[in-house]
């Protein structure tokens, strides 16, 4: 192998410097994947000279002095408040991937033979961890708007009522934004007489579980822990805003006990998914929180909820097939060319494509996209299996 030098200063700042227009451009225009990226975190600059790794369990601190445990313990404190748990376990992770896996192997560590009930819109990472852990797992079919269809579930259960239940609830699918029926699952498992002992739900929030408890138009649309759930696990760098990667979740306390088990070199539990944690992500979560408090995510959500709408108006003003869900701020629609597509960033599957409005999105960069739009022939093909009556291909409409 050849030696690498160092390179000189010039050199470097040019790739930087570079690099960073590259940035700017591809933030300008990107609205098809749920990263909220309107933050400011200069006054935590000052901490980026420090490793600080929240390494093991995060109610157990380790012989490492250098982490920000303390912060995320007042997350969790925040998280268990909004989401209605006293008795509770958590902690920050690198991703809503992180969180599900984790979840998932709750799950599975509680019922080691049970089978895994998930949505086939679901995210990748809850078959990724039924596969990981060699879980049985039971994809059920949804509905043309996203949602699980709780005849079919009751169906797959009915076939298996010998092994425990494990059923992850999607809190606004990838695509479509969907929100399954918690409350209809629930009342599946009393059909079938499941007990309460025998079943485990996970709710997958990547975006939406930290969305649903501040908007005014859920009407009795709740998730939280005063109904029969095992735990929930969200992105901190989709509708909270982060610049790396990060989630949270947070399970029922009882739960944890197969999991925790001593490291004498930590002088600490291993309890979670990955050993070293990254403490900047506790500080830059807590910082958030901070600066914003309820009133604050409040806000977020109307402002997010009125431009979301306001783009689906105009889409369908414009003869466009699109659709949201009632509860979403992602709207669905024909998939444009692929030179628009990759401009915009926009995440696609089969003949959609998708926006989602993030905080981050004003109506001065929808009123831009809308423009471009304009520029733009689409093929009015039928998406009708994606979106039902909404659909305005020629024949359907």
């Amino acid at each position: 192998m050849d030696n690498f030098s160092s390179l000189n200063k010039s050199t470097k700042k040019d790739i930087l410097d570079k690099f960073e227009e590259y940035i700017k451009d591809r933030t300008k225009f990107h609205l098809g994947y749920p990263y909220n990226l309107d933050f400011e975190y200069e006054e935590l600059s000052r901490f980026f000279k420090y490793s600080i790794n929240n390494l093991g369990d995060p109610f157990n601190a380790s012989n490492y002095g250098v982490h920000s445990r303390q912060f995320e313990l007042e997350i969790l404190d925040f998280f268990s408040k909004l989401w209605k748990l006293d008795d509770y376990w958590g902690y920050v992770t690198n991703s809503g991937t992180e969180g599900n896996l984790q979840s998932i192997l709750i799950a599975r560590e509680n019922f080691p033979d049970g089978i895994l009930y998930s949505s086939d819109e679901s995210h990748y990472s809850i078959f990724k961890a039924a596969h990981l852990y060699r879980m049985e797992a039971k994809s059920i079919p949804t509905s043309w708007d996203g949602c699980m269809r709780l005849d079919l579930l009751r169906s797959e259960i009915s076939k298996n009522k010998d092994k425990p239940v494990i059923i992850n609830v999607n809190i606004g699918t990838t695509v479509k934004g969907a929100v399954d029926n918690i409350d209809g699952i629930i009342g599946v498992l009393k059909q079938l007489n499941i007990p309460r002992e025998r079943y485990y739900i996970h709710c997958d929030g990547a975006l939406f579980a930290m969305m649903l408890p501040f908007l005014e138009s859920a009407n009795s649309v709740t998730v939280d822990f005063t109904m029969n759930i095992d735990s929930i696990a969200i992105s901190g760098h989709k509708f909270l805003g982060c610049p790396m990667p990060c989630g949270v979740m947070l399970t029922r306390k009882h739960l944890m006990a197969p999991l925790l088990k001593p490291i004498e070199y930590l002088n600490s539990i291993d309890s979670t998914i990955t050993g070293s944690r990254n403490g900047l992500s506790s500080l830059f979560i807590w910082n958030v929180i901070a600066n914003k408090g309820y009133e604050g995510f409040r806000k977020d959500v109307k402002n997010t909820m009125t431009n979301a709408k306001y783009l689906e108006k105009e889409l369908q003003k414009r003869g466009i097939s699109s659709f949201r869900n009632s509860l979403s701020s992602t709207i669905i629609f024909e998939r444009p060319n692929e030179e628009f597509v990759l401009k915009w960033q926009l995440a696609c599957t089969g003949n959609i494509a998708h926006v989602v409005v993030m905080p981050s999105v004003d109506k001065n960069k929808i009123d831009l996209f809308l423009q471009e739009i304009d520029q733009i022939t689409f093929k009015k093909i039928c998406i009708k299996n994606y979106m039902d009556v909404y659909c305005q291909c020629n024949k359907c409409k």
